[in-house]
């Protein structure tokens, strides 16, 4: 649409501004993917916008949608080695038939280019982690061969990252910590609007095959989520824990498991909620998480939950009431917490109930309520604004 077509087109009576989606990438599904569905949920005929897209990891949901996307052989298959591409693909899309355009990101969806009569809002999880510091995926970065490379280029996506975070005219954050790293690095100030959970749900009554009480590790098993500790911790422990999904620190955490520590791979949600419904509690040893979705699904059903003190989980954690803290990242700390975890489950010290209505303020419905309701305000203006100009 040309910017005559999209001036005048605001003094039609109804008429309904065109959106599109923009995903930093659909190659695994995690809580940034949930964050997408929710959007598609409020914009159904709205196109997907992404860099690279691996329909078998996805689900139906989005599967179902247009996805446009640039993904090749290459970029499929050496993706982590190639990120410095990536802002470019951002930067070559037309969007200029577009009125509104959402971006979620924790990299580079925020970037595309817009001119002044579109709305963009961009809903950031996360100012990209392994630009700023923060503890990530891939260890392959910090190799001594790799480091000279990674340092250079680090460098020009700072540059870049910085750049692409003034294009959009209104940031969200999904946290309070994610708001302040958004003002330290962006220089930006942003609205926070907690991301869509699936916290209201009817508890799984059905009992799963594990006859003795267990802890629940939960999450994409990857070497920054600590889950090696867990899993040590629970090995000097007469205690069974059961790990739930997959990565690429899979095989060596089964290697290094007892007996007591089960694994049961990447579950159906149905599968999931039954699992947690039916542990003593949940283990998340994740440091600075931007929000963290884990601890409230198992608040969600009562569960309290033994977390690091820090990032998100100071926001969803209340210590004592829905959960506790640790501050060492240590085998013989994490033991002494999760002893002392088990103590007041035991013990009856964590009312559920409590638990349970606290979930609540993370549901996806109240996702969906606040982001409409900014968007629309937004667009408002945005129209009154640009009528204002035409007269």
């Amino acid at each position: 649409m040309s910017d005559n077509e999209r001036a005048s087109s605001y003094n039609r009576p109804m008429y309904k501004p065109k959106v599109a989606l923009v995903h930093d990438y659909l190659i695994q599904y995690g809580g940034g993917e949930k964050t997408l569905e929710a959007l598609i949920q409020l914009y159904p005929e709205a196109p997907i916008v992404t860099s690279i897209y691996k329909p078998k990891n996805m689900s139906e949901l989005i599967n179902s949608k247009k996805i446009i996307h640039r993904s090749n052989f290459l970029l499929s298959s050496f993706s982590k080695y190639l990120t410095f591409l990536i802002p470019i693909i951002f930067e070559s899309f037309d969007l200029n038939e577009y009125d509104i355009i959402i971006s979620d990101s924790a990299s580079y969806a925020k970037g595309v280019l817009t001119n002044p009569d579109q709305l963009h809002i961009s809903y950031i999880h996360t100012p990209p982690r392994f630009l700023y510091g923060y503890s990530f995926e891939s260890a392959k970065r910090n190799a001594w061969y790799f480091k000279p490379f990674v340092m250079v280029i680090d460098a020009l996506l700072r540059t870049w990252d910085f750049g692409a975070a003034q294009r959009p005219d209104y940031l969200l954050a999904n946290s309070i910590e994610t708001q302040k790293r958004i003002k330290k690095f962006y220089k930006r100030a942003s609205t926070v609007i907690y991301p869509p959970m699936d916290v209201i749900h009817e508890t799984p009554t059905v009992k799963n095959n594990f006859e003795k009480p267990y802890y629940v590790a939960l999450g994409r098993l990857v070497a920054y989520k600590n889950f090696d500790l867990v899993v040590e911790a629970f090995n000097m422990m007469e205690l069974d824990l059961v790990v739930i999904g997959t990565g690429n620190e899979e095989k060596k955490l089964k290697r290094i498991a007892n007996k007591n520590v089960k694994f049961v791979g990447q579950v159906d949600d149905l599968t999931k909620h039954n699992l947690l419904a039916n542990c003593l509690g949940v283990i998340n040893p994740v440091k600075d998480e931007d929000l963290g979705i884990v601890p409230v699904e198992a608040m969600s059903h009562g569960k309290p939950v033994l977390a690091h003190k820090s990032g998100g989980h100071l926001e969803t954690i209340i210590d004592g009431v829905t959960g506790q803290f640790f501050e060492e990242l240590s085998i013989e700390n994490l033991i002494e917490r999760i002893k002392e975890f088990d103590t007041k489950i035991r013990n009856k010290e964590f009312d559920p109930e409590t638990i349970i209505i606290h979930s609540q303020k993370f549901s996806t419905q109240k996702f969906k309520t606040e982001i409409k309701e900014f968007v629309d305000e937004k667009w408002e203006s945005l129209v009154q604004k640009n009528s204002a100009t035409q007269e």
